[in-house]
């Protein structure tokens, strides 16, 4: 029987808007001219405030997020910079990274700076991918999550339902997650957007808690399952089903270029499903 405990993360768009792949389902694609907020590095001094305010909100988690196909020598040494300066000012928060594509020794270098995880997620199928990425393969993703193992770093790896993709791609991409055997696995689902290329979504919520409880199966029971993007849309009013179905972790406050619910209004709804917000890792 899982606890009826719900670990909170956050996410930090640190580098918005720049990625030249063309991604069909990201409008951080400089491709589509989405209208979402663009620029450059944070500076480090804001990243730590608001570490320390999504701490405060309850989070164990923090995703420090960087738009682009993956690490480069500059990328590497900023996010390290701040992972550096967080861990000496926020005691107990989970720093996870999640940068694109890497290689082993990017990834050791901010394991030894202060990074405990490492997102990267396969998106979907092997087969359906290059249906929505032309300019770069799914056995990159796929390789670097190996990587992220190979080092030591925990690994938090998923992907997106909904984007045109059959149940036999679905069937596909959880059996490619869970043979990484990932630490955490975030679920996403699809949120549309006019300026990208895929235009609907093609998942009901009935559909998305199939998946959820066939993730947990596969995972066991001892692992970090989310519902991250998209669940605003897909279980607003809902939620208690997503969490009964095995998902224990959500991410609070905003997505990369999407508005998320208001923390406080997270934990009021843990509140009145009956679940309480974790207080410390697994582990801990």
């Amino acid at each position: 029987m899982m606890k009826k405990e719900i670990f909170l993360c956050a996410i930090n768009n640190i580098l918005s808007g720049t990625c030249k792949e063309d991604c069909k389902f990201c409008t951080q694609s400089v491709r589509y001219h989405a209208d979402i907020e663009r620029y450059n590095y944070k500076s480090i001094e804001t990243i730590v405030t608001e570490a320390k305010r999504a701490k405060a909100h309850g989070a164990l988690g923090y995703c420090l997020v960087t738009a682009g196909k993956g690490l480069d020598d500059k990328k590497v040494d900023f996010v390290a910079r701040a992972a550096q300066a967080i861990k000496k000012e926020v005691n107990n928060l989970n720093l996870i990274a999640c940068n694109g594509t890497a290689t082993s020794e990017h990834l050791r270098y901010l394991k030894d700076h202060g990074i405990d995880s490492y997102n990267h997620n396969l998106e979907t199928s092997q087969a359906y991918y290059e249906t929505i990425c032309t300019t770069h393969s799914w056995e990159e993703r796929y390789e670097t999550c190996l990587a992220v193992k190979e080092v030591g770093l925990q690994l938090c790896s998923g992907g997106i339902w909904g984007m045109g993709e059959s149940v036999e791609d679905r069937e596909s991409l959880l059996e490619a997650i869970v043979s990484l055997q990932p630490d955490s696995t975030p679920l996403n689902f699809y949120i549309p957007n006019e300026a990208l290329p895929i235009k609907g979504r093609n998942i009901s919520q009935e559909e998305a808690l199939e998946i959820i409880q066939k993730a947990r199966k596969l995972l066991g029971e001892d692992r970090l399952l989310m519902v991250a993007g998209g669940r605003e849309l897909l279980f607003g009013g809902n939620e208690k089903a997503m969490f009964d179905a095995g998902v224990n972790s959500i991410v609070i406050g905003n997505y990369l270029t999407t508005s998320g619910d208001a923390p406080n209004q997270d934990r009021a709804m843990l509140n009145r499903v009956g679940y309480t917000v974790a207080t410390s890792c697994h582990g801990e």
